[in-house]
């Protein structure tokens, strides 16, 4: 087994041991609606919440849609259509079998279906970890789907560090 088909087994595994071990992941989050929609050949699983303009938030590794509950509802009470997918190979999206399947131009081709799949002409994409280069690509291929101007893209490239017993993701929160 290559170095990257190893790496990329190991998110596919990690995303489902937390989806079927963690009952906090399990547990429905208040409000929070999931469905499974077509887009770029596959299926990806979506939290969404709220109406309104749409902003699509792309998780990290090994993450999911669950990263970003807090501003699902956040995002929802000011007035938006928040998103959030379980990324190409994660959670309850589809796993491609073969490793080429994996390009940033396939996770950014899955953003873009998935706006095609929700009706959306333009959205804010948002990106933590290994879904900034993903929120990046979509504004630069994109253009006039990724909002520009005062709706640019977002991203957050930090890792999670515990720093005396609290986790710097909180300070966001």
């Amino acid at each position: 087994m290559q170095r990257r088909e190893f790496i990329a087994g190991l998110g596919a595994l990690a995303g489902e041991a937390v989806c079927q071990s963690n009952p906090i992941y399990a547990q429905a989050v208040s409000g929070i609606a999931h469905r499974t929609v077509q887009a770029n050949g596959i299926n990806l699983h979506i939290a969404e919440m709220g109406e309104g303009p749409l902003v699509v938030m792309c998780h990290g590794f090994p993450e999911s849609w669950y990263s970003w509950r807090h501003q699902l509802a956040a995002l929802s009470a000011a007035g938006f259509h928040a998103v959030a997918p379980d990324m190409r190979g994660y959670g309850r999206s589809d796993r491609p079998e073969a490793i080429d399947q994996y390009t940033l131009l396939h996770r950014v081709g899955d953003i873009v279906g998935l706006l095609d799949a929700l009706g959306a002409e333009q959205a804010v994409i948002a990106g933590h970890d290994a879904g900034a280069p993903v929120a990046w690509n979509a504004a630069l291929l994109r253009p006039r789907s990724v909002s520009c101007g005062d709706r640019a893209e977002r991203s957050v490239s930090f890792a999670f560090a515990v720093t005396g017993g609290a986790y710097v993701s909180d300070a966001t929160h």
